[in-house]
């Protein structure tokens, strides 16, 4: 696995974490004590942790942070960078700390690295949400300050919230098939020293079934066998050196050839001809 520092932070994380939102019927039936392939899932985070991935994202409303924290007790926890967001619902001052505190308990951790701001919510002033928020990190509960699903302008705003830290990263859709942040928030991220979480890097598995066969036999002759996903996440690891993929996790299979992503990179040949691809 290779690692790389995560913004302004000075921790070294796994240059591809892993992606817990499984899907809305998980959700639900998670809140009922049902957790369709349970078994399965905590398998396939193992696959991850054992192959050197130690960035793992969650959230309240996916469901998944028991799943997370039985996955972790047998790693050392100070070797991990665990990811987690609040919900937009929850971002009053008090209740801001009492989610991060609900979500600690499920995840059985003393503390998150990074607490995440799921949705804005304009009804909640952001300046009052960031207060809580950096009453977290003042008390060790939280280490960093992260958003999800923010515009530029919004990221801007709710910088300029924040009197004593900086906003350590910007979670968001990105993909070789949706490529809407590289016109703002991936420069913005990058000249300001933010490291940004690309959710969807396969686009919900479709990637997989649309890179032509005569690119994948010409990345293959060049570095060796890869898949279509390796090549897509590939190509995120390559273009942005504060860009780190985090690939759903629910198949033992799929991380191990995830794994496969790392280690190599893309010419800039190669890059041009995925780019060029009709998507």
């Amino acid at each position: 696995m290779e690692y790389r520092v995560f913004g302004k932070t000075g921790i070294k994380v796994s240059i591809m974490g892993m992606g817990t939102y499984y899907d809305p019927g998980w959700i639900i039936l998670s809140r009922l004590g049902i957790r369709p392939g349970y078994e399965r899932k905590l398998k396939a985070l193992r696959v991850g942790l054992d192959g050197g991935i130690n960035f793992i994202d969650t959230a309240e409303i996916y469901g998944s942070e028991p799943l997370v924290g039985e996955t972790i007790k047998d790693f050392n926890r100070e070797d991990l960078f665990i990811a987690t967001k609040v919900w937009p619902t929850h971002l009053k001052y008090d209740v801001v700390i009492k989610a991060a505190k609900r979500s600690l308990e499920r995840l059985g951790v003393k503390y998150v690295d990074l607490y995440q701001i799921h949705f804005p919510n304009r009804r909640i002033p952001i300046t009052e949400t960031m207060r809580a928020m950096e009453y977290l990190v003042d008390t060790g509960l939280i280490r960093f300050i992260g958003l999800s699903n923010f515009n530029l302008n919004q990221i801007i705003e709710a910088q300029g919230a924040l009197k004593k830290y900086e906003i350590a990263s910007i979670q968001m859709p990105y993909s070789l098939m949706d490529r809407a942040i590289e016109k703002d928030i991936i420069p913005y991220a990058r000249k300001n020293g933010m490291a940004v979480i690309a959710y969807y890097p396969l686009d919900h598995g479709k990637l997989i079934r649309s890179i032509p066969r005569d690119i994948i036999d010409l990345v293959s002759k060049n570095h060796g066998p890869k898949t279509p996903a390796q090549i897509a996440l590939n190509w995120i690891i390559t273009k942005h050196e504060h860009v780190f993929p985090i690939p759903r996790a629910s198949n033992p299979d799929h991380v191990r050839e995830n794994l496969g992503a790392v280690g190599w990179r893309l010419s800039q040949e190669e890059i041009e001809k995925l780019e060029n691809i009709n998507l």
